[in-house]
């Protein structure tokens, strides 16, 4: 025994030792790479001719070659974009080689060619994913939607047709353009901005204005080791503008369908000629009506940015977004019919409110503090803090009653009578609400070897504290029993009932209907280890949260869990990877049971396979993954209590399948494509007998709230030379089928297929882009919608798109 334990140790010396001289006696090359005026150079490629080393430059400019063995050698640059650089060096062993590189190009330049080369594919995450790794790398489905992608398709705001551009997105159940609430892999992901988690209750946040916003991640699976608590179905990370150091403008004005009208500001430069004082200002107005009458949302938006680099080690950024909104009170674009009639009886600009209505006012504010220290090019800090305020201030509107049928509005017998069939009681609900999140992050990234075995490590901390309240308690009924609202002959005048008045002058917090709190602390780490020169990454991490919730409807109450996460990815050649990943998600879940019992935070698994491939020197990508993910505890409406109440229910167990594919990128010169496919299946796995007796759940039950099939396509082609050079052509599709609604109870009339085509013309000088689109082209009748059975004999409810409609809009860079 013992002399096996001396064999062994003497085995793991000698093993050690062997790491220690392979490492000996190599060099090391390092440096920094500039473009004219001084601006660091992302993304250039590094290579030592005729030799397998190789390496690409960070955010700084900065790039490193390990493990070189001593010799004479020719460094060069040759990327996109740049003239090929070319110089002699010397690597000696156990020594670092410095050279650095400064290029004639400028920023302007190379945007300029990587726009032209790949205006719909982007290789690296932000920073805010706090990720080191391309995205070809990372064992996990990441999909990113370009800023070019935002501009070619007139996306205005998050909830304006993003989605079609990531597999197995959709807003079955949409809140106008007010609250996204989008839904992948079979459950609400949530929403994140600049990396930090912006979710503080089911309404929220504000869907943000494209104006600041660079471009959005969609990360699938769990992203609570990098980012905070999240949902296992996935997240999307809205990234705002943030100053180039370049001093550059764009000025937009948009135009459209319905009395739609935009215009917006990008102003990006620098205040001393140095660079290290940099700021960037977007702003937007924006006035919009509705395919519906009486229906508006009109917007306006600011968000400055500041970034002072204290050293060429040290950088401080301040940021501010807000965003102030009047509309339309909230469900003004619901039309209701009775349960005998199914969807779509009204014409598709039908409205059912009330014109006369306070509008609903919004106002988001959010502000960031970030932090950024690199102590050498391997090791980078950085802290960064946040506050988000919302306001909201207005009503919600929904039907006390649907004919045809007997009533009683006052549940006493005195407002008891009959309505005909298409004859309706409208009914206005308070809404308003306020919102404060506290938020805090620090993490550092590092990179080192341990002999031939390379890691990228990140580790960290996540704080916040999260409150919100909101008064929906006061309701008023338009309409009466004997003096209806007539879908079949309304009548927009003054409501026979009054118009409501409501009590707003007492503080909120004294008359709201639900208080909501949570406070959370985490603590995370990972480690990426590279095998085989990185060909094989294996990624272990782990993250142990705390949360706390509090709820005015019940005592607080308190968990913590550890959630381990496993990841391997191998490349088979430089462009192409295969993964597999195993992860963990713990999350807090608002809202209370019908007994006044607080949610239990959500727990969950994801196993996850995947293949990533560039095509044609990485044009154009393509990912294709399958996945299964169980939840336990996952909260859903209680099928017994009506939504207005706002009560949920615990599922014992579900689970959501599926596989997805993705390709973006450029095809041939100026034609360039985004095109994918879901196919999505969620299912009850269990269920405990008590609440599968209360609700009629059951094993096998297909939980609501998503799409079976989901496809979408855009294409995209731009003459790229010759008498037409600049003019363009767009077209694309989305198409949902097996559609699920919102809510258990589906009634006798299920969702129809679904299928919108759009397409479009531009023209884009160097310094001029006119871009016209026009939506649903077909005209079709496109809605979404729920079976309500709370009204009467049970209701259902939809929401119409707009027909054909167009956007015209002209953008002018200086």
């Amino acid at each position: 025994m013992k002399i096996n334990t001396i064999k062994k140790l003497l085995f793991s010396l000698l093993f050690l030792s062997s790491l220690t001289v392979i490492g000996q006696g190599l060099g090391k090359v390092s440096g920094k790479v500039s473009l004219s005026g001084n601006f660091p150079a992302e993304n250039i490629s590094i290579k030592l001719k005729g030799t397998k080393y190789t390496a690409v430059t960070n955010e700084n400019g900065q790039y490193e070659i390990k493990s070189v063995k001593p010799g004479s050698y020719i460094i060069s640059i040759n990327s996109v974009g740049i003239k090929s650089v070319e110089e002699k060096i010397e690597v000696v062993a156990n020594q670092t080689t410095t050279k650095n590189f400064s290029l004639s190009e400028s920023q302007e330049d190379l945007d300029e060619v990587i726009i032209t080369k790949n205006k719909y594919k982007q290789d690296k995450p932000s920073m805010s994913l706090r990720l080191q790794t391309p995205i070809l790398e990372i064992p996990q489905n990441i999909q990113i939607v370009s800023a070019q992608t935002l501009k070619d398709q007139q996306i205005t705001s998050m909830s304006d047709g993003v989605i079609r551009n990531v597999s197995g997105a959709v807003r079955l159940e949409h809140w106008g353009d007010m609250y996204t609430n989008i839904t992948m892999r079979g459950s609400q992901i949530q929403a994140f901005r600049n990396g930090f988690n912006v979710v503080s209750s089911y309404w929220g946040p504000l869907t943000e204005d494209m104006s600041f916003v660079d471009h959005i991640e969609f990360v699938k699976g769990p992203a609570g080791f990098m980012l905070s608590s999240g949902d296992p179905s996935g997240l999307y990370n809205v990234v705002t503008k943030k100053p180039t150091g370049i001093t550059k403008g764009e000025v937009s004005v948009l135009a459209g369908s319905f009395d739609f009208y935009r215009a917006s500001v990008d102003l990006d430069g620098k205040f001393d000629k140095a660079g290290k004082f940099l700021y960037r200002f977007n702003g937007s107005f924006q006035k919009k009506r509705s395919h519906r009458p009486f229906e508006h949302n009109d917007r306006y938006v600011i968000a400055p940015v500041l970034s002072y680099q204290l050293s060429d080690k040290t950088k401080v950024t301040l940021e501010y977004n807000g965003q102030f909104a009047n509309m339309t009170e909230v469900g003004s674009y619901y039309v209701f019919s009775s349960a005998s009639e199914g969807y779509a009886t009204t014409p598709v600009d039908f409205t059912m409110t009330q014109p006369g209505l306070p509008d609903t006012k919004m106002n988001d504010h959010s502000g960031y503090l970030m932090f950024e220290h690199n102590f050498d090019s391997n090791w980078k800090l950085t802290a960064q803090t946040s506050y988000f305020k919302y306001l909201q201030d207005g009503y919600s509107s929904w039907p006390s009653a649907v004919g045809p049928g007997s009533v009683d509005l006052d549940y006493d017998g005195v407002s008891e009578g009959t309505l005909a069939p298409g004859e309706i009681i409208r009914n206005v609900g308070i809404w308003d609400a306020e919102s404060d999140m506290f938020l805090g992050q620090i993490f550092v990234n590092g990179k080192f070897n341990t002999g031939p075995v390379s890691h990228k490590v990140l580790g960290g901390m996540d704080l916040g504290r999260k409150d919100y309240m909101a008064d929906w308690g006061q309701s008023h009924n338009l309409d009466t029993v004997d003096d209806p609202f007539d879908v079949l002959n309304p009548d927009y005048g003054p409501p026979a009932n009054g118009m409501p008045n409501f009590d707003e002058t007492t503080p909120l917090r004294l008359r709201a209907g639900g208080i909501y709190g949570s406070q959370y602390a985490a603590g995370y780490v990972q480690d990426e280890l590279g095998f085989l020169e990185n060909k094989l990454r294996l990624t272990l991490a782990g993250r142990y949260t705390w949360i706390k919730q509090t709820s005015s409807y019940s005592d607080p109450a308190v968990d913590s869990h550890i959630t381990p996460r496993v990841g391997l990815s191998w490349s088979v050649n430089p462009s192409l990877a295969v993964y597999g990943v195993y992860d963990q998600a713990f999350t807090p879940q608002s809202g209370f049971t019908s007994n006044g019992e607080s949610m239990k935070p959500l727990t969950g698994t994801n196993r996850e396979i995947g293949i990533k491939k560039d095509w044609f020197n990485g044009t154009w990508s393509t990912t294709v993954s399958a996945y299964s993910i169980l939840k336990q505890n996952e909260k859903t409406s209680d099928p017994n209590s009506p939504p207005a109440m706002g009560y949920s229910i615990s599922l014992g167990e579900k689970k959501a399948e599926g596989f997805e594919v993705d390709l973006r990128g450029k095809i041939v010169d100026g034609l360039n494509l985004i095109a994918n496919y879901a196919f999505t299946e969620s299912k009850v796995t269990k269920i405990s007998d008590d609440i599968s007796q209360a609700t009629g759940i059951k094993e096998g039950d297909i939980v609501p709230g998503y799409s079976k099939h989901v496809a979408n396509a855009w294409l995209n082609y731009v003459v790229p030379s010759g008498i037409l050079k600049g003019f363009g052509a767009s077209v694309g599709g989305t198409y949902l089928a097996g559609r699920q609604t919102d809510t258990w109870s589906e009634g006798l009339e299920r969702l129809p297929d679904y299928f919108k085509l759009d397409g479009g013309l531009s023209y884009e000088t160097k310094k001029i882009k006119v871009t016209a689109n026009v939506f649903n082209i077909l005209d079709e009748y496109l809605y979404s919608g729920s079976f309500y059975q709370w009204v009467g004999d049970g209701v259902y409810y939809w929401q119409t798109e707009p027909p054909r409609n167009f956007r015209v809009g002209v953008t002018y860079k200086f």
